[in-house]
């Protein structure tokens, strides 16, 4: 690639780059039009010394007249630039009837950089919708509409290269959410589109260091409603939205998108799109490849491939893969296996299908009971998918979870430390890794991992996993504030109903547990509150009963979470079954929960301590964990 020359010029938080014609602040480029660029950069090469209005004016409209108004209204544009209110004279000093003075000292940086084309950093940037329609004069099967949502994710992707080439200078990376499309009309059968669509795009996303994408998981909640934009981007912590209607008519399908910049409220990029479902089978790769080569999207090599278009998929088998993950986003698990199933038997050689399998296997083991058979099941899928295509960060993090909940966690650390390595911008990565500790002992690095998570994304898992790592370390109410106020789901509000407990709040950690037992009393965690209310209520033998039957389903089924199981063995300890709770306790630890450093201080334990067997036990957990120790850190 081609080089040249230019001049980084360093003063305060800013740093003028000319060889991109671009103004930075903290690493987060500062919209400029030309005008106010080209007097910035006279004032800045001229710093400390005044330049009378004369000058200035000639430099900036060379063999024209124009108006004195015309340089003070570009001072002005400078001033608000650079964040200068008026009267102010931090960077531009005012010599009353002369000109003009630069204070700051600046560095000059000389720079080479690649000599990319792309468009100035403007005020605002907008395209008119591109209007594309795709014929296939082979023609197609019946029932290819799936195959659709692949090219439009490679068009969307395309569509967002201005603002990923803009990103990848900053030090910190540009945050973007992507809502679910909506729907233009009433259509039950076409509604997983909307989330889908949106999930295919942000996993397309994934690899690209210099975004922070937010999860499938935080922008669910915005699936079928109208939306506030700045709401909503002040919910999900980002400055950058993408969103977009779809509208399904028969064997047509027209999506409309537009990207918009938050703070500025200005529209980055627009596209309307309108596919034939029968007719997109071979175009999708060359329409994308087009886009992306006319925007000249600026990537490493590894990203450059991340972000190749998929190929063609059999569109049933797609069909039923964009239907099983609409489903898991919403928790049904059982029919988004069902779904995921159906995809690979018709086309067995997709690597996502076998990702999103797995996990959906292994939320049923856990969450549902589903138990040994779903979690071989599982590790068979993400083994498939990597097979298939060791590169996506999905099936990493989705195995490195199984590896956690089976009690395999020294098998799951690398593949995410290695992950980390790559991506070290991927918020769940980073969660993934601080839930391993946890299960490890590391309570402080879980922690840390897990606060860096939400720092790259506050809404990383935020419906569906609590930050336990407070509560092992005796931090209820931080546990408790880290706990999404507006959720609705079962396993928060269980977390909730817990972090009471701790805090001997009974009567309201009662009230919690049993509603989250009425809304969903197959969830393990929800029995386990169940038990607990139970003992509160002064009937522990009917929390030990429901407990018995719990462990029993646990049992049959070769249900490995060991976290969940030792929360088995906290709830019999505090409803006074010692036996079974050094039972259950055993099996928790050798099942890969060997968090020792929490062992020694659980409340919940208190009535084992003097047991001879609860002394042992924790001998077998403080081996494992010094041994995790001693290798990891």
């Amino acid at each position: 690639m081609q080089l040249k020359s230019g001049h980084l010029y360093e003063f305060g938080l800013f740093v003028l780059d000319t060889s991109r014609h671009l103004l930075m602040r903290d690493g987060i480029p500062v919209p400029l039009t030309p005008k106010t660029y080209d007097l910035l950069l006279v004032l800045v090469e001229n710093s400390g010394r005044m330049l009378p209005k004369d000058e200035l004016m000639k430099a900036l409209w060379k063999d024209s007249f124009v108006e004195e108004s015309n340089l003070t209204q570009q001072i002005s544009s400078v001033r608000k630039a650079l964040g200068e209110s008026a009267g102010e004279d931090r960077f531009i000093v005012t010599v009353p009837g002369k000109g003009y003075r630069f204070a700051p000292a600046v560095k000059d940086v000389a720079a080479k950089e690649p000599a990319v084309d792309v468009p100035a950093v403007k005020e605002t940037v907008t395209e008119e919708p591109a209007v594309l329609e795709v014929t296939d004069p082979g023609g197609a099967s019946k029932g290819a509409l799936i195959p659709t949502i692949v090219g439009i994710v490679a068009l969307l992707v395309a569509g967002l290269s201005y603002f990923a080439y803009r990103s990848q200078l900053d030090a910190t990376p540009r945050s973007l959410a992507i809502l679910p499309f909506q729907s233009l009309k009433q259509d039950a059968d076409s509604e997983f589109l909307g989330f889908s669509l949106a999930d295919a795009v942000i996993t397309k996303l994934g690899a690209v260091r210099s975004l922070s994408v937010r999860p499938s998981s935080a922008v669910e909640r915005y699936r079928r409603q109208t939306v506030d934009f700045r709401k909503a981007a002040a919910e999900l912590h980002v400055d950058t939205l993408l969103t977009g209607n779809f509208l399904r008519d028969g064997g047509d399908l027209r999506i409309t998108s537009q990207l918009i910049d938050v703070k500025t409220q200005n529209i980055l990029w627009k596209g309307a799109f309108d596919l034939k479902y029968d007719r997109i089978l071979t175009v999708q790769d060359n329409v994308a490849r087009e886009i992306v080569k006319g925007l000249q999207l600026s990537l490493s090599p590894r990203e450059v491939e991340s972000l190749k278009p998929e190929r063609a998929i059999d569109p049933l088998a797609y069909e039923y893969y964009l239907r099983g993950v609409d489903l898991y986003a919403r928790n049904e698990f059982a029919l988004a296996i069902e779904m995921l199933k159906k995809s690979a038997q018709i086309d067995p050689s997709y690597s996502l299908t076998w990702a999103h399998l797995g996990r959906s296997l292994t939320a049923n083991a856990s969450f549902e009971l589903g138990g040994r058979e779903d979690y071989r099941e599982a590790q068979s899928a993400y083994e498939k998918a990597l097979l298939l295509q060791p590169a996506p960060i999905e099936a990493r993090v989705y195995m490195a979870n199984l590896f956690t909940d089976t009690g395999q966690v020294e098998r799951g650390v690398p593949l995410l430390r290695e992950a980390v390595k790559t991506n070290p911008n991927h918020a769940e990565l980073h969660w993934e890794l601080g839930y391993a500790y946890r299960y490890a002992g590391m309570l402080s690095e879980s922690a840390k991992e897990c606060e860096r998570a939400r720092q790259l994304d506050p809404g990383v898992k935020i419906g569906s996993s609590a930050l336990n790592a407070y509560l092992y370390l005796g931090q209820y109410d931080r546990f408790l504030g880290s706990l999404p106020k507006d959720s609705e789901s079962a396993l928060i509000q269980f977390y909730r109903a817990f972090g009471e407990y701790h805090k001997k709040n009974l009567e309201e950690a009662a009230r919690r547990f049993d509603e989250v037992f009425e809304v969903r009393p197959t969830l393990l965690q929800a029995r386990v509150g169940k038990a607990l209310s139970y003992g509160i209520r002064q009937q522990p033998q009917r929390g030990i009963e429901l407990l018995h039957e719990t462990e029993a389903k646990m049992a049959s089924r070769g249900v490995g979470d060991s976290e969940a199981m030792y929360k088995v063995a906290q709830a019999y300890a505090a409803l006074g079954d010692k036996s079974a709770a050094l039972r259950v306790l055993r099996s928790s630890i050798e099942g890969g929960f060997f968090s020792y450093p929490y062992f020694l201080t659980d409340p919940l334990l208190d009535g084992l301590r003097t047991e001879e067997e609860f002394k042992r036990v924790l001998t077998v957990a403080r081996q494992r964990y010094e041994a995790f120790k001693n290798r990891f850190f």
